[in-house]
């Protein structure tokens, strides 16, 4: 197999590693295959389409150029207009479950703070928000007044809400050309998070078109405006991994960097050069592809560093082994390695439900809150939102037409 490298992020005790190289063989990997030499990931994935007459969506509630509707069960929250229009959507059509789920997170915050008066988490959070908020674009900030004022809460609650994905530890990847079945492009993204906090209770898809920018969808949580894991209308799609770095915040916080390239990439190369020129926090690792191409680029970044990885190119300070055609993928430790192996063993094969199984545990941790797999050449999208303490890559994926969201137009109007 030729050479190729591969992003990787190890961590050991309680410290990151730089990225590595992506081992090359079998043998690398113990255990890594079931009894009949299949990838160990589970079952087949259960898919449950959004697209059919069967599962129309059903409006729940109108607000301006906005509108709130369900399908095939899911919340689908549109914003469209300027950007404190599309947050007072956002506040009014999610009034009930923005308020629910600030006064979880304030009571999980309070009692952090007596187990631990001298980190509380909250103040911390308020810390990183007033770092950053010189770097925080206007269009941000009035989304965010938006937001509050749409759903009857204070802005400062609204706004730390909206930092918490500072603190986000994922996993990632993208598959195209040789690697898949069709040769077209799939990018997975594995949200692992704090579950007890209840996000997953609070899922919606967001579909935003913004005044003067590229529409996206956000699969994304109310209240929330940034984004952790998205795809826009020119086939760019982003997801992200949290290293260290923390205190490192006089920059864009990452959900809004996320959001930036959501909004303004065309292509690939855009997107990574958005990146690289805005001023950034903390250590993130990222996926950005370009479904058009196909082709994607993995990035490892600091403030004060930033590392393309390209396919075919090795790390100039790590030895070289031989790693993968047309991919990019991103986890952490052995998770990274099974995630490799189940590459390996599927490589040339993956469809939609092939990628999607890459994803089951343990590539993804118990935590996993959401799980998504990007296909815009093949105009789908795939999700599935954890429920109680059932990682969401052990339930059924929901299937989404792309075009079909993007397209849709405020009911009776």
């Amino acid at each position: 197999m030729e050479r190729n490298h591969r992003i990787g992020i190890r961590r050991k005790g309680t410290k990151w590693i730089v990225p590595i190289l992506l081992l090359s063989a079998l043998a690398w990997f113990p255990g890594a295959r079931g009894q009949g030499g299949e990838p160990l990931a589970g079952a087949p994935v259960e898919i449950r389409s959004a697209c059919s007459d069967s599962t129309r969506p059903v409006l729940v509630a109108v607000e301006g150029k906005g509108w709130l509707e369900r399908r095939a069960g899911n919340l689908v929250l549109h914003v469209a207009g300027t950007p404190y229009e599309m947050g007072y959507q956002h506040g009014v059509l999610l009034r009930p479950q923005i308020q629910q789920m600030l006064a979880r997170l304030y009571a999980i915050g309070a009692a952090q703070a007596l187990l631990d008066p001298k980190k509380p988490a909250l103040l911390k959070i308020r810390e990183a928000y007033e770092r950053c908020l010189p770097h925080i674009p206007k269009d941000i900030l009035e989304e965010l007044r938006g937001v509050a004022a749409g759903s009857s809460v204070s802005l400062e609650q609204i706004t730390t809400a909206n930092m918490i994905p500072e603190l986000f530890h994922c996993s990632g990847f993208a598959l195209w050309g040789r690697a898949t079945k069709d040769k077209a492009l799939y990018h997975g993204r594995i949200l692992d998070y704090a579950m007890e906090i209840g996000y997953h209770e609070y899922a919606v898809l967001i579909v935003a078109r913004p005044q003067g920018k590229h529409a996206f969808i956000n699969v994304g949580y109310t209240g929330f405006i940034g984004s952790v894991t998205g795809t826009n209308e020119k086939q760019v799609s982003f997801g992200e991994m949290g290293g260290r770095g923390e205190g490192l915040w006089d920059g864009m916080p990452m959900a809004f960097l996320m959001r930036k390239g959501l909004e303004e990439a065309d292509t690939l190369d855009e997107g990574v050069a958005i990146f690289r020129d805005t001023p950034r926090t903390c250590e993130y690792y990222y996926v950005i592809s370009d479904a058009k191409i196909p082709d994607a680029r993995g990035l490892a970044t600091r403030p004060d560093k930033f590392l393309v990885l390209k396919p075919g190119e090795p790390h100039p300070d790590l030895p070289v082994p031989t790693g993968i055609l047309d991919t990019v993928l991103m986890s952490g430790d052995e998770r990274f390695q099974l995630l490799a192996a189940r590459t390996i063993m599927g490589y040339g094969k993956f469809d939609g439900p092939a990628a999607l199984a890459l994803m089951r545990r343990p590539v993804a941790m118990r935590s996993c809150i959401h799980a998504a797999l990007f296909a815009p050449a093949k105009d789908r999208l795939w999700v599935s939102n954890a429920v109680g303490t059932t990682p969401a890559s052990e339930l059924p994926y929901t299937e989404y037409s792309l075009r079909e969201l993007f397209e849709a137009k405020v009911p009776g109007k």
